[in-house]
């Protein structure tokens, strides 16, 4: 039996180790460290005029206006009024992850200054920060983190060091993201269970991205937090509750509730926080449900009484989320030749190519056809 000093000793040391491991820096999944492929000589695209900061409240119409309880009724009039008034926002989130995806395969420094200047442009204007907002106003706040900060890991990350000589620049940008995040979390957090749905796993996933981006350990932990709300909503039987409630579009909002918390997962485990077992692997019995509704939707009519609309789940994007969690969990070789037929994914809201991050060895595979 220890003596007391000797258990006392043994108890520091734990606490020390503890303790370093709490303040190591944040890093992103191995292959954000990806250096630039190459470098393409010849004429580089343009780079067009940044899109206007957007500075206003963000007050959006939803596309769902006018629906019942379960949103999931397009309102084609308000949807056209929504993406005209969004429009830079979405201008910006996929003009940036067009950018650096170029810049880090074809290595033209004209992306990376595109990149600099559109970012810039925004942070001098602390865009997006309006705290008069409605519920589409801050969902589109957390989207547009969530993209931006996603395509800039791989420029931070990068062992190329693009980001380097312009270190000004850098700060200016990442120090716009921080208060983007903070934001993020006091729009998403303390809600009651039964308003915690898909778009609060999405605000959990930019404020991961934004936590790895400026090394924020309390960012990083209240992403892990939201990963843990939503792993405990998910049932025996693998559904959320929350998502069933869209009705002929439940098994679509399962899926899409997929790519954000696959993404949390995977770089939690970058950072020694195992997700994979919480609350019974309720991750992988989603995922499984979701797999397994995308063959056969029968058993998500019969919860829901609807016929699901396959409308989204036919486009292949949709299923991004099989990169990072076929690095999380070991997947069966059905789902990875299912995961390959599919392959190259390219999601903005996950920062660009996916496939290159989390399966480099399949970049340069083409589509099948």
């Amino acid at each position: 039996m220890k003596t007391p000093h000797l258990l006392q000793a043994g108890l520091f040391g734990l606490a020390l180790l503890a303790g370093a491991v709490h303040a190591a820096s944040l890093v992103p999944p191995h292959g954000y460290y990806a250096p630039i492929e190459k470098v393409v000589s010849g004429e580089p695209p343009k780079c067009a005029a940044a899109p206007t900061p957007y500075t206003a409240q963000l007050v959006f119409r939803s596309k769902y206006e006018g629906s019942d309880g379960a949103r999931a009724t397009l309102n084609r009039d308000s949807e056209k009024a929504f993406r005209a008034k969004t429009k830079d926002i979405t201008t910006l989130e996929r003009g940036v992850n067009r950018q650096v995806m170029r810049f880090m395969s074809k290595g033209q420094p004209q992306d990376l200054q595109c990149t600099l200047q559109w970012l810039s442009a925004w942070a001098q204007a602390d865009a997006l920060l309006s705290t008069d907002f409605n519920h589409t106003g801050k969902s589109m706040r957390k989207w547009a983190l969530g993209s931006l900060s996603s395509a800039w890991l791989r420029l931070k990350y990068s062992e190329s060091r693009p980001l380097a000589p312009y270190a000004q620049q850098s700060q200016l940008i990442e120090s716009w993201f921080t208060k983007l995040a903070e934001q993020t979390v006091k729009d998403w957090s303390n809600l009651p269970l039964k308003q915690i749905n898909n778009h609060s796993y999405w605000a959990a996933w930019s404020v991961m991205a934004t936590s790895v981006v400026t090394n924020r350990r309390d960012l990083f932990d209240w992403s892990v937090q939201q990963f843990q709300v939503a792993a405990g909503q998910v049932d025996a039987d693998g559904y959320l509750p929350n998502e069933l409630k869209r009705k002929q579009r439940a098994l679509a909002y399962h899926n899409y509730a997929l790519p954000p918390l696959a993404m949390i997962a995977a770089f939690a485990q970058a950072n020694g926080v195992d997700l994979r077992e919480d609350h019974d692997e309720a991750l992988r019995r989603l995922a499984e449900r979701v797999m397994a509704g995308v063959a056969d939707p029968e058993a998500f009519e019969d919860k829901t009484g609807d016929d699901q609309d396959m409308t989204d789940l036919k486009k292949d994007e949709k299923f991004s989320w099989l990169e990072p969690y076929c690095t999380v969990y070991r997947c069966s070789p059905k789902t990875l030749e299912w995961k390959q037929d599919m392959q190259p994914f390219k999601n903005f809201r996950l920062g660009g190519d996916v496939t290159r991050v989390f399966d480099p060895q399949a970049q340069d595979k083409e589509k099948k056809g």
